[in-house]
């Protein structure tokens, strides 16, 4: 999304001139000493976690969209052609193809009367007003709550666009196209509602390896740190049929935007490469992605598959060896927090007035942490490109009590770049453009996360 930088820019500081005037009815300062608010857990309580044996569900339903038909979704009307949805260079640009198929996958979970299910989709992100949707029809048909879905994207940039309202929704997923939410929404529900319904007694395992050499830290290089670590989480039905999460904190980024093509990235390499070596399903959450960018070996289509190949490789290698068990501790845990004024910046020490930066900036009042327990792996999901040095401190601090930590971006909601603050008045994309809510988001986020994994327990 770095191709954004000067769009962006050009919205915002257009955006104020065109609808407030200029000068002190649009700009104000930036304000670094507000303070981080509390989280509002949902979930805890004595029972915020059971031990027994588990039943997990698995599922997958196709996103790609039909081009050149026209598909309709009910009382929403109908839309023929799709941008993709990632970079602004291609100036909305409907899609020429389909290089692989693009998913949205579940994979369910209960023990005793916790449930929970993750639900990843092979797109740049899963939009807060999908999510809505989704949620309603989940929790109409299956009773489930918000905090009992845990959404996460694989990040691709060459994914379904048309989500996206407004100038800079628009600027990153092309021409809004109000149906598109809608089937979106359904592919999500169908995917979870399906996985519910395939719940059967199963076995966990969970894992880790590190593949340093596929990620760099595009923000500050050497100066900086990288999360190297390629988190997995493996269950496997009584009857045989295997399911793999994976997450690993390289952006989805091999192909650039002049490409045109749907396609699921090196996420989807590995996925399809997991998925013909098991004959089961290979799921995919992207990490700590910000400030993270790929290294494969080559760009384009050749890249995608040597890098998918290599994480591949690695993760049939763990799975060779991982120890399976029946008895899983499972626990579910969500915060809802409201988050800070808007400081959305057009120079280091110059913003928007936080009531125009609402109107350009898809962005609301309230969003969600989660949190799901797997025995000793814990899992925490998150609005935003989530800083991988970020993740760091988080793992190291779990490891210390005996947890198996993993942090995912892209959960149902964006809010855009969640760095460490010391990078904040750096200039350029994620420090300026894309931190939409100035340096005490991080404090906040990592307090939230480290309750939740410490309410999650050792």
């Amino acid at each position: 999304m770095r191709k954004l930088l000067r769009l962006a820019r050009w919205t915002l500081t257009g955006g104020a001139l065109l609808v407030g005037g200029a000068g002190l009815a649009t700009l104000t300062t930036v304000n670094p000493a507000l303070l981080p608010l509390p989280a509002q857990l949902s979930g805890s309580g004595p029972t915020l976690t059971e031990t027994g044996p588990l039943r997990a569900g698995f599922s997958r339903v196709k996103l790609t969209p039909t081009l050149g038909a026209t598909r309709t979704v009910p009382e929403r009307g109908e839309f023929i052609s799709l941008p993709l949805a990632g970079f602004g260079n291609r100036k909305g640009k409907p899609a020429e193809g389909v290089h692989d198929d693009v998913w949205v996958k579940a994979l369910a979970f209960a023990v005793g009367g916790k449930t929970g299910v993750v639900v990843c989709a092979d797109a740049l992100i899963v939009p807060r007003e999908v999510t809505e949707l989704a949620r309603q029809k989940l929790t109409a048909e299956t009773g489930l709550q918000r905090e009992h879905v845990y959404f996460a994207a694989t990040h691709t940039h060459c994914s379904l666009g048309g989500w996206g309202e407004g100038p800079v929704g628009e600027a990153f997923a092309g021409p809004f196209q109000p149906a598109v939410r809608i089937w979106f929404a359904q592919q999500l529900a169908t995917a979870a509602a399906l996985a519910l319904q395939d719940l059967t007694p199963a076995s966990l395992g969970s894992d880790s390896f590190s593949a340093p050499h596929l990620l760099r830290n595009r923000l500050v290089g050497d100066r900086g740190q990288i999360d190297p670590e390629f988190a997995l989480l493996v269950v496997k039905q009584a009857d045989g049929d295997t399911a793999v999460l994976g997450s690993y904190s390289a952006h989805a980024t091999i192909l650039g935007g002049g490409t045109m093509q749907f396609s699921a990235e090196y996420p989807g390499a590995w996925a399809r490469a997991v998925e013909q070596a098991t004959g089961g399903l290979a799921l995919f959450a992207a990490g700590g992605v910000g400030s993270h960018s790929p290294k494969p070996p080559q760009g384009g289509f050749a890249g995608v598959s040597q890098m998918g190949a290599a994480l591949a490789t690695e993760t049939l290698g763990r799975l060779a060896t991982m120890t399976l068990t029946n008895q899983v501790r499972f626990g579910v845990l969500g915060a809802n927090l409201d988050l800070p004024e808007l400081q959305a910046r057009v120079t280091d020490g110059v913003r928007l007035r936080p009531w125009l930066a609402a109107k350009l900036l898809p962005v609301g009042t309230r969003t969600l942490l989660q949190g799901f327990r797997f025995n000793d792996a814990v899992w925490l999901s998150t609005p935003c490109d989530f800083s991988g040095e970020l993740a760091l401190e988080l793992k190291a601090e779990a490891r210390a009590r005996g947890q198996r930590l993993q942090v995912t971006s892209f959960n149902g909601d964006y809010v855009g770049y969640v760095i460490p603050a010391k990078y904040y008045h750096l200039g350029g994309y994620e420090p300026q453009t894309m931190s939409f809510f100035g340096p005490q988001l991080p404090d906040l986020f990592m307090a939230t996360l480290r309750q939740l994994a410490a309410e999650l327990g050792p």
